[in-house]
């Protein structure tokens, strides 16, 4: 994996959630020689060993294999998450923009592909037992992102089957937080004008529990350190990565000091679906239905495979997201760029 000048990594979507803890963690590292992030919009962050160019993957004149020239591996992170009201937008970066990448990898000679999968690839699944790596990924067909991530899997499929001798990584993570991605996530999901404080416990007397809404999650630096391995490690197919425990109401109120209340889903569901057709709320119902219907996943195999363990404990990382939140922390990138609001 390494040459005599240290291995050569692109990263697309390097500015991102995942793509700036990603691209710390392999600057300082010294068996990388360079990392190359790709991004549409270039920082004002200078990470040691790396360098930025800027390319849109919706656009089809970008020259991605000459980009890809000379790589050691291709880290493929970039991702849309709006606007979830036109998603033929979406899909032409996110599906159409992937299988770009994909081809490129192959025409410019990169021997190695990780890629962003997702906990939204898989199908329904169960919330009472963790499922494995094997379980199908068919996505939620409702959910504009679950389906994008599923065709993206069976694009992958077909990619394996013609480039064998491209070694094919999946990372199938639980939902990622950091503090420095507060105030992204909070307008991706919440809205940008989501006031931050509405994050503080003691404004919150109750807590719904839906039934269903039990879910993972991971902080996005443990992400990135399974990424980091999976660059070096002589392993292929898919990684599920999750965090303990499992995030229910029960588990939530506890920490926030919030009482559970039940609450039916087609409840929630109406008032999401009535805040997101008024557009004052960027996350859509069709969303909400699938995160009730995700499987909890088991991470044996990047534990035993990838040495992987994640650091942080999934309360711990909503807590350290909710500070965030609360204070509009960011980072020095576009997308993750700071904004108290309230």
């Amino acid at each position: 994996m390494t040459s005599e000048n240290g291995s050569r990594i692109v990263i697309t979507g390097a500015t991102g959630n995942v793509g700036t803890s990603l691209v710390r963690q392999l600057s300082e590292d010294p068996e990388v020689g360079s990392v190359l992030g790709m991004a549409r919009r270039i920082p004002e962050w200078f990470p040691p060993k790396t360098a930025w160019t800027g390319v849109d993957l919706s656009s089809e004149d970008a020259d991605l294999a000459e980009e890809f020239a000379g790589a050691t591996a291709v880290v493929h992170l970039a991702w849309a998450f709006q606007p979830t009201h036109d998603p033929a937008v979406t899909w032409r970066t996110n599906v159409l923009g992937s299988i770009r990448v994909f081809e490129a990898i192959a025409a410019a000679n990169v021997p190695t592909l990780v890629h962003a999968s997702s906990v939204g690839a898989y199908s329904p699944g169960p919330k009472d037992r963790a499922v494995d790596e094997s379980w199908p990924t068919h996505g939620w067909p409702g959910a504009a992102y679950c389906r994008e991530k599923a065709y993206l899997e069976r694009a992958l499929d077909s990619f394996e089957q013609a480039h064998p001798e491209i070694r094919v990584v999946r990372i199938r993570p639980a939902f990622l937080f950091k503090k420095e991605s507060a105030s992204e996530q909070r307008r991706i999901f919440g809205g940008r004008f989501l006031p931050g404080p509405l994050a503080r416990p003691e404004l919150l007397p109750f807590l719904p529990d839906i039934p269903g809404l039990r879910v993972q999650a991971l902080h996005t630096d443990d992400a990135a350190r399974a990424y980091r391995a999976a660059l070096t490690a002589d392993v292929r197919g898919a990684f599920n990565l999750a965090a303990e425990p499992p995030l229910d109401a029960s588990v939530l109120g506890e920490m926030l000091g919030a009482r559970p209340v039940r609450m039916p889903p087609r409840a929630a569901r109406s008032a999401i679906a009535a805040a997101w057709g008024l557009h004052l709320l960027p996350a859509s119902p069709d969303l909400f239905d699938a995160v009730l219907r995700l499987p909890l996943m088991d991470c044996t195999r990047a534990q035993a495979e990838l040495g992987w363990h994640p650091e942080r404990t999934a309360v711990e990382v909503v807590e350290e997201f909710l500070q965030g939140m609360r204070q509009g922390a960011g980072a020095e990138t576009e997308p993750l760029r700071g904004r108290k609001v309230g």
